[in-house]
C-alpha cells in the first residue's frame, strides 16, 4: 500500500499497554491430532467466520497444498474478539495461530511476550510488495506477525436506490452533499434510510482524525464536534438509523446494505469480499458500487483511514513450524492471489495482483471505483500508544453518550480531553 500515515515508533511501543477487559473464551475446536481422521489439525482464531470468506478460502487452499493437514477455526464474535482472545491467552490457551485484528491489540499481545518473534524469519522472505504493511508491525526493531490484508474505507452505495430516486451516483462528495443525498433517499416510514453509519466509534472518530490530520491518542478532540453534530442532525432528520436503535438491536452493517435498507454506507474494503460472496450465493441481489469517502472540501485530496490485518503464532502453540508455514503461505504471493480472487485487498500487492483483484467477477471497475481504490492518503485507524487500550475505552464511552443524547458533543470532547490527560499522566 502507498501513502500510509504511520503512527508507530519504537519508543512509543516500549511501554506496557493496559489490559483489555476480559470476558468469556473462544469456542475451541477439536484436538490437535484431528481425532479419528489422522490429520494434523492447525487451529486459527477467527471472527464471524461464516461471513468473512477469506478465512475459508485460505484454510482450504493451505489444506490442498499440504495433504494431511486440517485447518480449523476457533471462531469468536467480532465485537468480542479482542477481549475473548485476551482471556484465552492469559489462561494459557494453545491455539496455534492468532489473527491480529488491529495494531492496538497486536502490540498488547506482543509486549506481553505471548507471540513468537518472527523477525529473523521475516528477514529471509520477499516482503517488498508488502513493505509498508510489515513496517507497521515493527516493535523496537522486532516483528511478531505477518500481514496478509490491508484495508481502508470507501463509500458503498446502492445503484438501484439512486436510480429510483433519479439521482446521480455519488462521486467526490463533501460531507454536506452526503447529508443532503441521505435526506433525499430516506423513507423512514418504511425503515429505509439514505445512509447507515455503524456503531463503532471509528466510523466517526477515525475518519475525522484522518481528514483533520489528528492523532486520537493525543488529548485534543475539538475537531470531532462538527462531525458529531452532523451525525446527530442526520439521526434527527431520519436520514440514517439512530444509534440507539442500531446498538440495542445489534444491527449488522451487512444486513442494512444487503437488504437494501440503506442507500449509502461507508465501510472498509474488507466488505467487498463478503458482499461478492453473498451475491454469488444468492443471499442478496443488491446492485452496488463504491466511491471515495466524503471529504471536508470539494476537490481536495482524498483522505481516508485503514489498518492491516495479520496472522501471528501463539507462543504456547505445539506446532510452531507448521504454523510458520501457514503464515508464509497466507502473507505471500499465493495467499495474495487467493485473497484478490475473492475481492479482499491483500497486503502483498503487485501489478499482477491488482489486475487479479479487479478481474474478480462482480467487482466494480468504473473510473469512480478505481479512484476510490487509490486514495491520496490512508491514515492509521488508531495509532499505537502505551495507553492505547485505555484511551480507546474512554473514546468509545463518550462516543456512545453523545449519540444517545446524554451529553452534547462540546461537553463530551471536553470530557475526552480531561479523562485522557488523567490516563496518560
Amino acid at each position: 500500500m502507498k501513502r500510509w500515515k504511520k503512527g508507530i515508533t519504537a519508543g512509543v511501543l516500549l511501554g506496557t499497554l493496559g489490559l483489555l477487559a476480559a470476558c468469556g473464551g473462544g469456542d475451541k475446536a477439536s484436538a490437535k491430532n484431528g481425532g479419528d481422521s489422522g490429520d494434523t489439525t492447525l487451529t486459527v482464531t477467527t471472527w464471524n467466520y461464516d461471513t468473512t470468506p477469506e478465512f475459508n478460502k485460505l484454510f482450504r487452499a493451505f489444506e490442498e497444498k499440504n495433504p494431511g493437514v486440517k485447518v480449523e477455526a476457533v471462531d469468536i464474535a467480532s465485537d468480542d474478539y479482542d477481549t475473548k482472545l485476551t482471556t484465552m491467552l492469559s489462561s494459557g490457551d494453545t491455539t496455534d495461530i492468532l489473527t491480529m485484528k488491529n495494531l492496538l491489540s497486536y502490540s498488547t499481545y506482543a509486549l506481553r511476550d505471548q507471540l513468537v518473534d518472527l523477525t529473523d524469519h521475516i528477514d529471509g522472505l520477499e516482503t517488498e510488495p508488502a513493505k509498508e504493511s510489515y513496517e507497521m508491525y515493527e516493535i523496537d526493531g522486532k516483528n511478531y506477525a505477518q500481514p496478509y490484508r490491508t484495508d481502508f474505507w470507501v463509500l458503498y452505495y446502492n445503484k438501484k436506490m439512486f436510480d429510483e430516486a433519479g439521482l446521480e451516483y455519488p462521486n467526490n462528495l463533501t460531507w454536506e452533499e452526503y447529508e443532503a443525498l441521505a435526506k433525499q433517499l430516506s423513507k423512514p416510514d418504511e425503515q429505509i434510510y439514505g445512509a447507515y453509519q455503524h456503531t463503532w466509534r471509528s466510523t466517526l472518530q477515525a475518519i475525522s482524525a484522518a481528514q483533520n490530520d489528528k492523532n486520537l491518542a493525543k488529548p485534543d478532540y475539538k475537531f470531532l464536534v462538527d462531525d458529531y453534530k452532523r451525525m446527530l442532525r442526520m439521526q434527527d432528520e431520519k436520514a440514517q438509523m439512530d444509534f440507539g436503535t442500531a446498538k440495542s438491536t445489534n444491527v449488522t452493517y451487512q444486513s442494512q446494505f444487503e437488504n437494501e435498507k440503506a442507500a449509502m454506507m461507508y465501510m472498509g474494503t474488507w466488505y467487498m469480499g463478503a458482499l461478492l460472496t453473498n451475491l454469488d450465493e444468492g443471499k442478496t441481489n443488491v446492485e452496488w458500487g463504491i466511491a471515495e469517502i466524503p471529504q471536508k472540501e470539494k476537490g481536495e485530496a482524498i483522505k481516508t483511514f485503514g489498518s492491516p490485518t495479520a496472522f501471528a503464532i501463539n507462543k504456547n502453540s505445539k506446532q510452531q513450524e507448521l504454523a510458520q508455514k501457514f503464515l508464509d503461505f497466507c502473507s505471500g504471493e499465493e495467499g495474495a492471489e487467493i485473497l484478490a480472487g475473492v475481492g479482499v485487498v491483500p497486503s502483498y500487492r503487485t501489478d499482477e495482483i491488482n489486475k487479479l483483484y479487479f478481474g474478480r467477477e462482480g467487482m466494480p471497475t468504473d473510473e469512480v471505483s478505481q479512484k476510490a481504490f487509490d486514495p491520496e492518503k490512508i491514515a492509521i485507524e488508531f495509532p499505537i500508544d502505551e495507553n492505547g487500550p485505555a484511551i480507546d475505552k474512554i473514546l468509545q464511552e463518550e462516543h456512545e453518550l453523545i449519540l444517545v443524547g446524554d451529553v452534547t458533543p462540546e461537553k463530551a470532547v471536553g470530557e475526552m480531553k480531561k479523562r485522557v490527560e488523567q490516563e496518560i499522566e
